[in-house]
């Protein structure tokens, strides 16, 4: 768990993803001489601050966002949300700007109209256009890992655990997933133009519902606000049940994914989307099960083999 906890101290809100793709590619470089394929590592222009790992010949591509939610600072102490980040008084969080490192925290303002605003608490004016973030407080016991940016700091860690023995297969690192962006389109335009490549998985981190709960498996998402292909669908459910490996079936009506994009761009992608389930969505106490991790991991491994 040591990788995945310093993968929650990168800040990389969306549209501020720099500093993570840097972090991947020192941990890539350091790294993969121990993995079973070296693979080709494509970005710069033309991908923004993706980054995707081609490997073998691939013939499906594991997705995971980089970006998490957070906020910008606006005008007189305000905050605007960057996706959808849930405000609480009191929250702490973290930035800097030119003046310096900042730890912050948000409070909530009722105006006489009965409207509530978020604003931040410091000692001086914070730059305008600044980035904050939930300050890291990554918790480990024996049952589970409870932290802000589990969603999608655990689908990276989740990508970069398939890596070590992945022989054919492509992983796409991308960006502002939270905040509504589609820059898995142009990653999936190359990987289908340059090797074929016209399958998807979507590693990322679904809720807590009643229907998908702690330590019962990494959940197969059937379908959210967008639908998944059920050819597709039902050859990867076909293949979780064959493995042996845990797994829960979600059927949700809202939440959407780096898949959802995929399905209304105009490429023929197929994707899915599989991530353990995870409480207190999109707060700094994101909380998932040791043994739902570990099922994500090995269904990945699987699939990855079989499709």
């Amino acid at each position: 768990m040591e990788l995945l906890k310093q993968l929650v101290d990168v800040r990389s809100a969306s549209g501020d993803e720099l500093r993570m793709k840097e972090f991947l590619l020192d941990y890539i470089a350091k790294e993969q001489s121990n993995w079973n394929v070296q693979p080709t590592i494509v970005e710069g222009q033309g991908f923004q601050d993706c980054l995707i790992l081609v490997f073998g010949q691939p013939r499906t591509a594991i997705y995971a966002h980089m970006d998490s939610i957070g906020f910008s600072v606006g005008y007189e102490k305000e905050l605007i949300k960057i996706g959808g980040p849930a405000a609480i008084d009191g929250m702490q969080l973290v930035g800097s700007d030119s003046q310096g490192e900042i730890e912050t925290e948000l409070m909530l303002i009722e105006d006489e109209y009965g409207a509530t605003h978020m604003q931040y608490v410091f000692n001086r004016i914070i730059d305008r256009g600044t980035i904050l973030t939930f300050k890291p407080n990554f918790r480990e016991t024996d049952e589970y890992v409870q932290s802000p940016y589990m969603d999608n700091r655990l689908g990276v860690w989740n990508a970069l655990m398939v890596a070590k023995d992945l022989e054919n297969g492509a992983i796409v690192f991308s960006t502002y997933e939270e905040h509504g962006g589609n820059s898995v389109a142009f990653c999936a335009k190359y990987l289908m133009e340059k090797h074929g490549v016209y399958q998807s998985l979507i590693s990322d981190i679904t809720w807590v519902t009643p229907g998908v709960i702690h330590g019962k498996g990494v959940a197969i998402s059937m379908r959210d606000r967008c639908l998944p292909r059920k050819t597709y669908l039902d050859q990867i459910i076909e293949l979780a049940r064959e493995s042996g490996v845990d797994f829960q079936l979600e059927v949700e009506s809202a939440g959407g994914s780096d898949g959802g994009m995929l399905q209304k761009s105009d490429l023929p992608i197929d994707w899915c989307f599989i991530g353990a389930p995870e409480d207190n969505v999109h707060t700094p106490d994101e909380k998932v099960f040791k043994y739902d991790i570990m099922t994500m991991v090995e269904l990945y491994k699987v699939l990855m083999k079989a499709l």
